[in-house]
């Protein structure tokens, strides 16, 4: 079903129907993604196939292929960028960008159920720990320079590409990267990582 707009003949479905069509492409995307970690906790990623995955959801393989172009980018896919995203443009433009971005990943922390923080930490964990996904890493790296340096840039009011930006937005993405295979990727270690690098990364000498 679709309405005409006025005035220039097209047609569009209406807010609700759009509304209804999301929330079911997202359940089948939530519902894919479930099922490929459910069997590659199984039978482990490389055992798993395309075909497994859409059998489990319950969707044909041109489905999943709708959504991902690849079991890879399966599971680089990153849920919480939007969340990122959002929760950062709502800090006041004079807050510190560091501190900005501290207090926006300790808004989408807050926000995760049990069940959804448990899914990105498994999600970074075979980031690091499938041979096959490491070179996502240096993929991912890159992915999130961009995004960080794009979001400085947005809350400065300056260009992405400045030497500035993209040294601060490459130190947030290290440092977060740097903690990501020793301790749980949580609001508190990322928080302390953007903690320090705020503090100018004062290293004391051992005791």
């Amino acid at each position: 079903m679709s309405v005409d707009l006025p005035g220039d003949g097209s047609t569009q479905a209406p807010p609700a129907t759009r509304g209804l069509r999301e929330r079911k492409k997202e359940r089948t995307r939530r519902t894919i993604r479930s099922e490929a970690f459910r069997l590659f906790r199984e039978q482990g990623y490389n055992e798993t196939t395309i075909e497994q995955i859409a059998a489990a959801a319950e969707v044909s393989p041109s489905t999943f292929f709708r959504y991902f172009p690849s079991k890879e980018q399966l599971v680089r896919a990153d849920d919480l960028d939007p969340l990122m995203i959002a929760a950062l443009r709502k800090q006041p433009r004079d807050t510190p960008p560091l501190t900005a971005f501290r207090n926006a990943v300790t808004t989408v922390f807050a926000n995760l159920s049990a069940e959804e923080l448990a899914f990105e930490q498994e999600r970074q964990a075979l980031l690091f720990h499938v041979p096959e996904l490491r070179t996502a890493i240096g993929l991912e790296f890159d992915r999130n320079i961009d995004l960080i340096a794009t979001l400085f840039a947005e809350h400065l009011g300056r260009d992405p590409h400045e030497f500035e930006i993209r040294v601060a937005a490459g130190a947030v993405a290290g440092g977060v990267l740097a903690i990501t295979r020793t301790v749980p990727m949580n609001a508190e270690n990322i928080g302390r990582t953007l903690a320090l690098l705020e503090a100018g990364l004062p290293l004391p000498r051992g005791s």
